[in-house]
C-alpha cells in the first residue's frame, strides 16, 4: 500500500464533534451490504457511488487542521475498504491523532475473519464501535451509537487485557 492508493468515499465532515470524543475528522466510506433498515446514512450503502480520494489528499485535508483529536471511519462499512484504511490509519497515528470506526460487524465477526488486511485495520482501531444498527433497540440517549446491542469498545485496553473492555457502560 502506499500514499498514491485511493479510498471509496461517500463524504467527509472536517470538524466533527458527534462521531467520537474530541474534535473528529470523519471519513465516511462509500459501500456496506448490511443494508440495515433506517440505516443513518443509507445513500453511503451502494458500493457504486462516492468518489474516490488517494490517501495523501486525504491526510492533506487532516493536516490542515490543528484542532483535530482523531480521525473517525464511518460509513458505509469501512470494513470493505481495510488495506486502504490501515494504511491510512498508520499515517494518521504517526501524526498524533487516535482512530476510531464504526462497523456494523461485531468485533468478534471481524476478528473470525481471519483476514491479514481487516487484522491490520483492528491493530490500528483505538476505538471500535460494533454492530448493525437495530431499529426496535434505537436509543438517543446512548454515548455515540443508536441502538443498544452496539458497543463502544477501547481497543487499546482489550488488547491490553485480553477481553472486551467497553468505553462507555451506558
Amino acid at each position: 500500500m502506499s500514499l498514491d492508493d485511493t479510498l471509496h468515499v461517500a463524504g467527509l465532515v472536517e470538524d466533527s464533534i458527534v462521531d467520537g470524543d474530541g474534535f473528529r475528522f470523519t471519513i465516511f466510506v462509500q459501500g456496506c451490504k448490511r443494508r440495515c433498515p433506517n440505516c443513518q446514512n443509507p445513500e453511503t450503502q451502494p458500493l457504486e457511488g462516492g468518489h474516490e480520494e488517494t490517501l495523501a489528499e486525504l491526510l492533506q485535508k487532516i493536516r490542515l487542521n490543528p484542532l483535530l483529536t482523531g480521525v473517525t471511519f464511518s460509513g458505509g462499512e469501512p470494513f470493505l475498504q481495510c488495506a486502504p484504511l490501515a494504511e491510512l490509519a498508520r499515517e494518521i497515528h504517526a501524526a498524533g491523532l487516535d482512530i476510531w470506526s464504526y462497523s456494523g460487524y461485531t468485533l468478534e465477526e471481524l476478528q473470525a475473519r481471519h483476514d491479514k488486511a481487516t487484522d491490520d485495520l483492528l491493530a490500528e482501531v483505538d476505538v471500535l464501535v460494533d454492530g448493525a444498527y437495530v431499529e426496535e433497540l434505537r436509543d438517543l440517549t446512548l454515548h455515540f451509537r443508536g441502538s443498544s446491542n452496539q458497543r463502544v469498545i477501547d481497543m487499546n485496553a482489550t488488547r491490553q487485557q485480553g477481553k472486551i473492555v467497553l468505553l462507555y457502560e451506558d
